[in-house]
């Protein structure tokens, strides 16, 4: 396939019209004449995902998360962002950026987050788009039977990659858990939309000190906080089987299990 054709699948499944206007989705970098028969997917362009992708000897990588976000001047060497321009070109990789347009995609990164904890019946927006009801940020849904909020917690665990800021929970660990709401990535301000839902528990990531407390004493949902990069990564297994079912030519894909979750220590110290 050409590059043009695998972006027209992309965009199909991820219209670039639905991401936010302060975002940077779509092709980064690459030729769309250029002729693309492998693809990694990963959420974020960091060096080690190039490198990945240069040894597996890739034609284009597919992130979630944007390389240029905020304007730049200059993609020198010098820098760690203008190094992954110049190797990306230096070895005929492309580049393209699926963010906020799969965050509110239906399905999208949070669908794929709640079948990876468990979430197996129908799932709704859990803060619908005005434009479009069916698509929107996060997630809400049922569990097959209601468990505790520490079982949920180690289901949670179990579901998604581990990271070395595992998985931690705010509330009752005996509290029972039924309704379920997710956001993938930092979801802090849909912690009213989780209360509003009526969800027992709501999981996102990055969750802050203040308005989690805060939240907590609401007596609303639990709170279950996973790593940014953890709850993002199912979503490349679901993006993958979608551009194969939409692909019109052979590619062959890889998921990058590269962690790029920056955290790489966890100490609770003396006990």
């Amino acid at each position: 396939m050409r590059l043009s054709q695998v972006i027209d699948v992309l965009e199909a499944l991820y219209p670039p019209e639905t991401a936010e206007d302060w975002d940077a989705v779509g092709l980064v970098c690459g030729d769309p004449d250029q002729e693309v028969r492998r693809v990694l997917l990963a959420v974020d362009p960091l060096a080690a995902v190039v490198q990945e992708a240069v040894e597996w000897d890739a034609d284009l990588i597919v992130t979630h998360h944007p390389l240029l976000l905020r304007g730049v001047h200059g993609v020198a060497a010098t820098t760690p962002k203008g190094r992954t321009v110049h190797r990306l070109i230096t070895n005929a990789t492309s580049l393209y950026t699926a963010h906020t347009n799969a965050d509110v995609a239906n399905p999208g990164v949070s669908d794929a987050l709640a079948r990876a904890v468990g979430l197996t019946g129908e799932l709704r927006p859990l803060a619908p788009s005005r434009a479009d009801p069916r698509r929107g940020l996060g997630r809400v849904g049922e569990l097959p039977e209601p468990v505790t909020l520490r079982e949920f917690t180690a289901r949670a665990a179990a579901g998604l990659p581990a990271t070395a800021g595992g998985v931690r929970a705010a509330g009752d660990p005996d509290r029972r858990v039924a309704t379920v709401a997710v956001c993938g990535g930092a979801g802090d301000a849909l912690l009213d939309d989780a209360r509003r839902a009526g969800a027992d528990v709501y999981l996102t990531a990055d969750l802050r000190h203040h308005p989690a407390t805060e939240f907590a004493e609401l007596q609303g949902p639990a709170l279950v906080d996973a790593a940014h990069w953890a709850t993002e990564w199912p979503w490349l297994a679901d993006a993958e089987r979608h551009l194969h079912a939409g692909a019109t030519g052979k590619l062959e894909t890889r998921v990058s299990t590269v962690v790029t979750d920056p955290w790489r220590l966890h100490d609770e110290g003396d006990k």
